[in-house]
């Protein structure tokens, strides 16, 4: 165990020492006086000694900036003149066996005791990244809730093969839940998961597997991969302005390239060859991606027979799962957040089949963030079409604790409640 506490280098103390030493930021948490915070991380992606900043508004980047909103200072921080204190997290490395497979996790604890304190589960997306020591759990943690993470199998420090088999993954949330409850024993109330974007699919999934009080979604689908890649590519045609045929043959070669990946790439090769006729001429097909369709439609036939398989399906993906099913075998209470203008996981779908739900009467909560991309980004839109992130929207963060907490009471930032509990 150890407590994760922010303060400057003791070389800041020292006569003489560099003037950088004492403006350097140290990764923490912040919190303002009137409970607002900041989050401070280490990222391979921002060159030393700079740091990613997140606040809970969703505003984030690098201390190194220029026109960074905060100063860092022996104490702490400082955000427009006032100081911003580090919070002191309990901090217990832990590992656990699932599935016979050795994974490495971290209980971060707010400071005090507190039983009735919320604790959840973070089930990460697709990255391989290890989420220890990342923006998210801190940013959880510092409203007040018992956070455990942990690293994917085959990522991180934890062992086995990196793998998206849902059910697998499932396994593995559901174990790390049972481990964090026991670690946190008499230290919490509440339990559940919270899954981001492929998380989406897992998290709701372990649930069945364990007991949770609550599970809570950002940005995931209530569809299956093959459902998520046609919806991409109807994205993209609407995107640029394209018709109804448009959407029509990008449909079709969803629809064969299904086949193929049904088949172990065996067969679907005539129906695939037939799309392929149709597109040709279409000065737009060549620029469509899709999750995969794209890909696989400009590689040829022999190379697909031969690496198909292994370039497109080598990580057991369940590409026809049924994410409806496991969400009316749930019984927890579910928070799902969608980002309006999702392009990598378009909401079409999963806005239809989540308020499906809600109507037969599942104790599910849906909100809305409109303007608003994959990862709750807000965007930029460039000449070319392509969008580049600014920030998280206003409100999520705070939506997310407060729900989690269970209270809930808004409003946040632009956002929509689709549903009415």
């Amino acid at each position: 165990m150890r407590i994760f506490a922010s303060t400057l280098l003791l070389l800041a103390a020292i006569p003489g020492a560099p003037a950088l030493a004492q403006t350097t930021c140290q990764p923490g948490a912040y919190a303002a006086p009137d409970g607002d915070f900041v989050v401070l991380v280490k990222l391979p992606t921002i060159p030393a000694p700079g740091l990613r900043y997140l606040f809970r508004d969703g505003r984030r980047g690098a201390t190194s900036d220029a026109n960074a909103p905060l100063a860092c200072n022996a104490d702490g921080v400082t955000v427009k003149g006032v100081a911003w204190q580090p919070v002191a997290f309990r901090e217990t490395p832990a590992n656990f066996d699932s599935a016979g497979t050795r994974m490495t996790g971290m209980l971060i604890e707010p400071p005090g005791v507190d039983p009735a304190r919320p604790l959840v589960v973070m089930v990460h997306g697709s990255e391989r990244n290890s989420p220890i020591g990342g923006l998210y759990g801190y940013a959880m943690a510092a409203q007040g809730i018992s956070v455990f993470v942990y690293d994917k199998r085959g990522t991180g420090a934890s062992d086995g093969e990196y793998t998206q088999n849902f059910e697998l993954l499932g396994a593995d949330a559901a174990k790390a839940l049972d481990t964090a409850r026991g670690m946190a024993a008499g230290r919490f109330g509440r339990a559940g998961f919270f899954g981001g974007s492929q998380g989406g699919w897992v998290a709701p999934l372990a649930a069945t597997r364990t007991k949770a009080d609550f599970v809570a979604i950002g940005f995931g689908l209530v569809a299956s991969p093959i459902e998520e890649d046609r919806e991409q590519m109807v994205s993209e045609v609407r995107a640029a302005g394209l018709g109804k045929d448009a959407e029509a043959l990008v449909t079709r070669l969803s629809q064969a390239t299904t086949g193929l990946l049904l088949s172990d790439f065996r067969t679907g090769y005539d129906a695939l060859d037939a799309v392929r006729r149709e597109m040709t001429g279409q000065p737009w097909a060549a620029k469509i991606e899709g999750e995969y369709s794209g890909a696989i439609a400009r590689m040829p036939n022999e190379e697909l027979r031969r690496v198909g398989r292994a370039r497109f399906d080598n990580l057991e993906l369940i590409w026809d799962y049924d994410a409806v099913a496991a969400l009316k075998k749930l019984d927890a209470p579910l928070l799902w957040v969608l980002a309006g203008e999702d392009r990598e996981a378009p909401i079409e779908t999963t806005r239809g089949a989540l308020l499906g739900l809600v109507k037969n009467g599942k104790p599910f909560e849906v909100y809305l963030f409109p303007d608003t991309d994959h990862g709750m980004f807000e965007y930029t839109t460039n000449a070319d079409g392509s969008r580049s992130a600014t920030r998280i929207t206003d409100g999520y963060l705070k939506l997310l604790g407060d729900w989690i907490k269970g209270d809930a009471r808004g409003p946040y930032g632009r956002s929509e409640k689709l549903t009415p509990r």
